[in-house]
């Protein structure tokens, strides 16, 4: 299968087959794909990529590229893309529902248990552990995905632009689409212009401001209310969990006052520790307001606008591929995401404890995933039953 084969038609009637098959593979990612959207990009491509080879390493550079032009989750988007692109429509939302499911029923368990309890479960220990598996996962994804996508030396500048605008403080939306547009001027347009800001780093991060008190609520919460604002969230935001944490904040806690500042970080730290998309905090927050029918609601609320946006985002991709400049704009937007893929890593990196059980499981990954060629989620899952032993036994 090359770059250049055609899309699924939506229309296509899929096999039963595939669709098993896209369960199958999806609730097990789901289920597993801990670290976050740069470590399911990972994951996705080691499994759909180079062991099933669903779409080659191009297509799937263009997939992420699509995904990271629309509002909401990007690997969640992903997904719907890969299950679409091998079984149509009935592909995308068997792809999406398999992926999400287990994140926010893990989610929930978690919320239950936050509720009656107070406090979260032991889940530090657990990511710890499983921290530098997902650390290796990235790094050879990078290293695949970074031979196709570096096609010259001007992509390697932009790589390199890219990184020092994500160090200054970029917004992620505004650098790939600097970054595709670069490409496009340059292979089109004329020359390089060294007098163009092409590291963008003037353009301004997001600021944060923390709320400590808790106030009284200024409206009831109602599940349409919980339903509409998560699905406005999820129709509008772009960008990485630090971003949710923004957008949830200035809503939730500084207006109105549904949620303690505290309560939201929790949130977001379940949806960072679990497995599945970071979005999944909004089943938390749903569960914290309005119980089991919140969770829900929340749930459905947040993640129902990737499946539209997946579906239009399959006829731009179709577009961008047929033109020479649209490509070259994809050429640029695709190694700005491998940047921000490598800033990812290189943050994890730095969190790894330095601790003889978090070098066991990198020792165990490295040897597993490049010499033995185990699959990482049964890396994933050895490395979090070593962390439960570890902090049940004090070992931390």
């Amino acid at each position: 299968m090359s770059a250049s084969d055609p899309i699924r038609a939506p229309c296509e009637a899929p096999k039963a087959g595939p669709l098993r098959e896209i369960a199958a593979v999806f609730l097990r990612l789901g289920s597993t794909a801990f670290g976050g959207p740069a470590a399911h990009i990972a994951m996705m491509e080691e499994e759909l990529v180079r062991r099933r080879g669903w779409v080659s390493r191009e297509e799937f550079l263009d997939l992420i590229g699509a995904a990271n032009l629309i509002p909401g989750p990007n690997s969640t988007e992903l997904a719907l893309f890969l299950g679409q692109r091998r079984a149509g429509w009935p592909g995308l939302v068997v792809a999406g529902m398999a992926f999400i499911l287990p994140a926010a029923l893990i989610t929930g368990v978690i919320a239950w248990s936050y509720v009656r309890w107070g406090a979260l479960p032991a889940l530090r220990g657990v990511f710890n552990a499983v921290q530098p598996v997902i650390l290796v996962v990235i790094l050879q994804a990078l290293w695949g995905l970074g031979r196709s996508a570096m096609k010259s030396r001007l992509h390697w500048l932009i790589a390199a632009g890219s990184l020092a605008a994500i160090v200054g403080g970029a917004h992620e939306l505004l650098l790939l689409a600097g970054a595709g547009l670069v490409v496009l001027a340059v292979e089109h347009f004329g020359t390089w212009n060294p007098a163009v800001p092409t590291t963008l780093a003037w353009i301004p991060g997001l600021g944060t401001t923390a709320t400590t008190t808790m106030e009284a609520p200024t409206f009831p919460v109602t599940l349409t209310a919980l339903f509409g604002f998560f699905l406005k969230t999820g129709s509008v935001l772009f960008g990485s969990g630090y971003v949710l944490l923004a957008f949830l904040r200035a809503d939730l806690v500084d207006r109105w006052h549904w949620i303690s500042d505290r309560q939201l970080l929790d949130a977001i730290a379940v949806g960072q520790f679990t497995p599945g998309p970071v979005f999944t905090t909004a089943t938390f927050i749903g569960y914290l307001l309005a119980g089991p029918s919140g969770a829900m609601a929340a749930t459905a609320g947040i993640f129902l606008p990737a499946f539209g946006f997946v579906a239009m985002g399959s006829w731009l991709l179709r577009v961008l591929r047929s033109s020479r400049p649209a490509r070259s704009f994809l050429d640029g937007l695709n190694t700005a995401s491998l940047a921000l893929m490598a800033v990812v890593a290189v943050r994890m990196a730095v969190q790894v404890p330095v601790h003889w059980v978090s070098a066991l499981t990198l020792g165990s990954a490295m040897l597993g995933s490049l010499v033995w060629k185990v699959p990482s989620a049964w890396l994933i899952g050895g490395a979090a039953m070593l962390g439960c032993l570890a902090t049940r036994n004090g070992w931390w």
